[in-house]
């Protein structure tokens, strides 16, 4: 038996010598180190072996061991290192050549706007005001004149949680109310942006998420001219010097009296298209004075300070000002259409 473990060791080194890869060695290892290698096999035969043999047998099988490890370990770092030359040479990186780019994203369109809408009325001395997106009945709607059985109250219309008379808001003028809580006696002007939710059909032109940015100006000496000023310098800022405004009266709970906002079509630039339904004018936003009811809510003597209100989409002054003509493409995630802007 001496003879064969002789014999073994001298064919596992010739053999090991001509394993050229890493898969070439591992097969070696199992055909002769592994569990059911020829010279782990051998182990399970010293049992047969005469008691005086076992002694010699065993050194000598504990010593190819040990050589025949070393010699596989020595081995296997020369065919790595020989394979990580050749990989280098294969894979040549030309230093000369240019980088590749890397892909910069940027800010969504609907962040754009708002921004914009920012500095805007930033300019003009209106600070930003944040409120929660989850509201009460009574800040989304009693607090802010709604009659008791006004349609906008309805389940099927509002997302209303599983905490009673709790909702996601449907504007963002329950800011109103909070800001001049907050800030009573003293005068505000203030733009509240946020995101909004309404139970609507999603088409081209409503989603049921959607952002708002309501403005609000209480004082002692406020009017409706004071109104129609900012709003006509913000449409300038946003649209161009030579896009024209105009006001229609218009009503809102909160708001008394109240108006909505035109400006000229951008497509046929006043003259009627389909976009404009033939009229010229296209809405950008809702305004109007703040309603006594309201600003006694908030705090305020309606008989001593008056205010003015708006609410404008920035989605809806997106579409209007880069003449987009789907609001779903907005949340659609599709590069194709967000790289444009």
């Amino acid at each position: 038996m001496s003879m064969d473990l002789e014999l073994i060791y001298s064919n596992a080194l010739a053999s090991l010598q001509d394993a050229a890869s890493a898969d070439e060695l591992e097969s070696w290892y199992r055909q002769n180190l592994g569990r059911k290698g020829q010279v782990y096999l051998l182990t399970r035969q010293v049992g047969e072996l005469d008691p005086q043999d076992r002694p010699a047998f065993g050194k000598r099988l504990n010593e190819i061991k040990q050589d025949l490890q070393s010699a596989y370990d020595q081995r296997l770092e020369t065919v790595k290192r020989a394979e990580l030359e050749a990989s280098m040479h294969e894979d040549v990186v030309d230093v000369t050549m240019p980088g590749r780019t890397p892909v910069q994203g940027g800010l969504h369109v609907v962040t754009q706007t708002l921004r914009e809408i920012y500095r805007v009325f930033g300019d003009m001395g209106f600070q930003i005001y944040r409120t929660s997106d989850v509201e009460t009945d009574a800040y989304n709607f009693e607090l802010l004149n709604f009659p008791p059985h006004h349609p906008a109250r309805e389940m099927q219309d509002s997302f209303y949680t599983t905490k009673k008379d709790v909702i996601l808001r449907t504007h963002t003028s329950p800011g109103q109310v909070h800001a001049m809580r907050e800030y009573q006696p003293q005068p505000i002007r203030v733009i509240l942006p946020g995101m909004c939710y309404r139970n609507e059909q999603i088409t081209t032109r409503s989603e049921i998420q959607f952002t708002q940015v309501e403005g609000l100006a209480v004082g002692t000496n406020i009017t409706f001219a004071d109104l129609k000023g900012t709003l006509t310098e913000f449409a300038r800022r946003m649209f161009g010097a030579g896009r024209e405004t105009r006001f229609r009266a218009s009503y809102f709970p909160f708001t008394e009296p109240s108006a909505e906002m035109d400006v000229t079509c951008f497509l046929c630039d006043g003259e009627g298209c389909q976009v404009c339904k033939h009229t010229g004018w296209l809405e950008i936003l809702g305004c109007g004075m703040v309603h006594p009811n309201v600003l006694r809510n908030g705090g305020y003597d309606p008989a001593v300070y008056y205010g003015f209100a708006f609410g404008l989409g920035p989605e809806r002054i997106a579409m209007l000002k880069y003449g987009i003509n789907d609001i779903r493409q907005f949340w659609s995630n599709d590069l194709r259409f967000l790289e444009q802007f």
